[in-house]
């Protein structure tokens, strides 16, 4: 099937009771178990049935399977926010005395993850520009175990070439790609099938795509996923909850026709800031003048609804911008259906010292569009009187 189709029917459980047409919701913690022989069985096999929802839920299993077979890959996990399945991809993969490496443009709070909690646990790291394989080569080392790539990249949406870093740590046995493509969805790009080892989502963003819930989803090959869940999301305790995964699905059924409208009105609104007197620059790899944007046409299907633009007159004029808004609203997450605006320097990314955040054009200057599927005509109206507001 194609994806649209996919998205609508793959891995969907009729309740085989009532015939009820929308998977039902298991809305419990815990299972009834017939026998004492079936209980220690299910407990000691997790795959194969229910015992406990920190384990595994109907629900929860039918949003990992769908996520899987969007993303081809053998299985999933998910988890209570993208972080936690972050989280749980990293901490299933590296040991004390291991090392690691990760773009030097990552979201602020994996930034953290990586330079202040993997340190404290005795795992060493490098920062490298994930665009560069060769750069990624020259940092590996004999006990490095990962290599992490965030594509397209958060917020200046660098994007890195999958296949080309695949084909690097290919070379090392031990060395894991684990690939985050929340800006992309499983809709504009797979990272499984250009060669990660593993892909991971914020299921808050692009999956849900209203808003109404924070989850995270991990997708690789079982062997990968079965380590990610037993100890470590025994242990974390990073379970998503089964309403929350009944309610992803219902959005998911229109991510296809979502993606399509937020690409198309992405494209226009960066034309038209890319042209504004007031802007110095654009970030949105569908413009010809970003410096990936060769690459993102290669192994996107299209660009993705997320840019980030210097505004003239630095943090002073993004206040202004930000607090003029009246169709995009100021918040910090991203990948709803409506348009959203925030300021990375101080929201997303105010983990990074300002030095490391100017070093990777990350500026004060700098706003951050999350753009929705309102008429475009109204959004660019919108972004135009915010910026002549400015004085």
């Amino acid at each position: 099937m194609k994806i649209n189709t996919d998205l609508l029917h793959a891995q969907q459980k009729h309740d085989p009771v009532t015939g009820s047409h929308v998977s039902p919701l298991y809305q419990t913690s815990t299972f009834v178990l017939p026998n004492f022989d079936e209980a220690v069985r299910l407990n000691q096999n997790i795959d194969q049935g229910f015992v406990y929802s920190r384990f595994g839920n109907p629900t929860v299993d039918e949003f990992e399977r769908k996520v899987a077979h969007l993303e081809q890959a053998e299985a999933a996990v998910a988890s209570a926010s993208g972080l936690g399945a972050i989280t749980l991809a990293v901490m299933s993969l590296v040991k004390t005395g291991d090392h690691v490496i990760f773009g030097d443009v990552i979201y602020g709070c994996t930034f953290a993850l990586f330079t202040k909690i993997l340190p404290s646990l005795g795992v060493a790291y490098t920062i490298v520009d994930t665009t560069n394989p060769e750069a990624i080569e020259a940092a590996i080392k004999p006990n490095t175990v990962l290599v992490y790539v965030e594509t397209p990249a958060n917020p200046t949406l660098k994007i890195s070439d999958i296949e080309a870093v695949s084909k690097v740590t290919k070379k090392h046995e031990k060395v894991k790609l684990v690939v985050d493509s929340t800006f992309a969805s499983p809709y504009l790009q797979n990272p499984i099938v250009l060669g990660a080892d593993m892909v991971v989502h914020s299921a808050t963003k692009y999956l849900c795509g209203h808003g109404t819930v924070t989850a995270g989803v991990l997708a690789g090959s079982k062997e990968l996923i079965d380590r990610a869940k037993m100890p470590y999301l025994q242990c974390f305790g990073s379970v998503l909850d089964p309403f929350a995964a009944w309610t992803i699905m219902q959005g998911m059924k229109t991510l296809g026709v979502r993606m399509e409208k937020h690409c198309s009105n992405a494209m226009k609104v960066a034309e038209f800031l890319d042209n504004h007197p007031m802007v110095d620059k654009v970030y949105y790899p569908g413009l010809p003048s970003h410096e990936s944007h060769e690459t993102a046409k290669k192994q996107m299907k299209d660009f993705g609804a997320m840019m980030s633009v210097d505004i003239k007159g630095g943090i002073d004029s993004c206040r202004t911008v930000m607090n003029s808004v009246k169709v995009f609203s100021l918040a910090t997450s991203l990948g709803n259906v409506d348009s959203l605006i925030q300021h990375s320097p101080t929201m997303s990314h105010f983990d990074m010292t300002l030095e490391e955040r100017c070093k990777v054009n990350i500026f004060d200057g700098q706003v951050r569009i999350s753009v929705g599927i309102e008429d475009v005509e109204d959004l660019i109206e919108d972004l135009d009187q915010a910026l002549k507001s400015i004085k």
